[in-house]
């Protein structure tokens, strides 16, 4: 089964995505991009937003700025989570989806598939795959990947349905 979608992402959206990940940040200074979903996205992240847990990883929440129900984080360094990003472009490279890209690997956590990125200067970004929005979540270097994902497992389950995000 095939973990991705092939529709290729155009252009303006591709431009929105590295700008987006170009203003995100997992550090310390607690600024982070929010994404700008459709309306059916924004609906599913407001939901998630009501769902997700006090603590990821032991880190109690501490949400960065803008203020915003589409964006949360956990801990210092922090554990970043964006609701309603676009579809990260490594989700339709060939090397990715046939398990070729060492820096990019898709698997699932708790009944949640996401696309595994090694960031540059260490820690990892992850995107929720096959559900109705995508959920993209930065983990900070020495932090525990697997606490992160399996803390939040639960409710992105509750709150975003299996589909195609758009």
């Amino acid at each position: 089964m095939n973990l991705f979608r092939h529709r290729p992402i155009g252009l303006p959206a591709l431009a929105l995505l590295l700008l987006a990940v170009g203003c995100s940040s997992a550090d310390g200074d607690r600024s982070t991009a929010v994404p700008r979903p459709g309306a059916k996205a924004t609906t599913l992240c407001r939901n998630l937003d009501k769902v997700l847990p006090s603590k990821v990883d032991g880190e109690s929440r501490h949400d960065p700025e803008p203020a915003s129900a589409l964006t949360a984080g956990w801990g210092g360094p922090a554990i970043i989570l964006r609701c309603g990003v676009a579809q990260p472009p490594k989700m339709i490279d060939p090397k990715v989806v046939q398990g070729a890209d060492p820096d990019a690997v898709a698997g699932g956590v708790n009944g949640v598939n996401w696309l595994m990125e090694k960031r540059d200067g260490g820690g990892y970004r992850f995107t929720t795959a096959n559900l109705s929005a995508y959920v993209e979540v930065t983990v900070p270097a020495g932090a525990d990947n697997s606490g992160a994902l399996i803390d939040l497992a639960p409710a992105i389950k509750k709150a975003i349905p299996e589909g195609i995000a758009d």
